[in-house]
């Protein structure tokens, strides 16, 4: 996808959340983030498109520091000011966002074309995950988009845990492979003692090696690989413990 389109999936997805939050008890539990209610939820997403915003904005060499992030952000406002607040914050980041310049330099965590590209991308993803805890809370989710979902899918496991890295460990050496049944993806996440590393392959292709596949339309198998929805309506052939492994370790947090 392109940074013009993941900027249109933030509008829209930000528009959404706000408009669920405020229908939404903001006492209430969010089921898909039981440590959260719905007034935390609010504030981390208000707290995260102001994080994005300052290091867009200031073209960021590094990581901001504590004092420049609450500095960026400011106090949680009052519940009536909620909505305000939300919107205000969401704006903000799509209009940088917008004008910023497609040779924008400035600190990013995960690898991507393009600072720009990275920023777009990840705020995309980020609030469409968190729309869909919002809503959650209220009533009725709407589905995710099949193209927007799969290469929400080709982010987490190519840059979250697309790496070598230690995020993901198991005992043993298995593979699990990832499909999606209305967009021509596969993936395949190879976890072991070492951690985890990740490669798309051929979907043309019937690939053999794998532990466990699980395969589905993208919408369903986005939220389901970042733990928003059962495995119950998707296909899981071969070790259910593999997938069952993804579920329980492959954790993204932000603090």
């Amino acid at each position: 996808m392109h940074t013009a389109e993941h900027i249109a999936v933030l509008r829209r997805e930000g528009e959404l959340f706000a408009d669920a939050v405020g229908r939404a008890d903001l006492d209430s539990t969010v089921p898909t983030c039981p440590e959260w209610t719905v007034r935390e939820l609010a504030h981390h997403m208000g707290r995260v498109h102001r994080w994005a915003a300052l290091i867009v904005r200031e073209a960021c060499p590094q990581a901001p520091t504590d004092e420049q992030d609450e500095a960026a952000w400011g106090p949680m406002p009052a519940d009536g000011a909620l909505d305000a607040w939300l919107r205000d914050g969401h704006g903000s980041l799509v209009e940088i966002l917008s004008n910023a310049p497609a040779d924008l330099e400035c600190w990013h965590f995960l690898a991507a074309p393009s600072p720009l590209a990275f920023w777009t991308r990840r705020q995309a993803h980020e609030t469409t995950v968190h729309r869909v805890d919002a809503q959650g809370a209220v009533g009725d989710v709407d589905e995710v988009g099949a193209a927007f979902a799969a290469d929400g899918i080709d982010e987490l496991v190519l840059r979250f845990f697309g790496g070598r890295s230690r995020r993901l460990r198991s005992e043993s050496a298995v593979a699990l492979d990832v499909v999606t049944t209305d967009e021509p993806a596969r993936w395949r996440v190879h976890i072991g003692p070492e951690g985890q590393h990740s490669e798309r392959c051929d979907p043309d292709t019937t690939a053999g090696g794998a532990d466990c596949t699980v395969r589905g339309p993208a919408g369903p198998l986005y939220l389901a690989l970042w733990n928003r929805r059962p495995l119950t309506d998707l296909e899981v052939s071969g070790d259910p413990a593999v997938v069952d492994l993804w579920r329980e370790r492959a954790v993204v947090r932000w603090s």
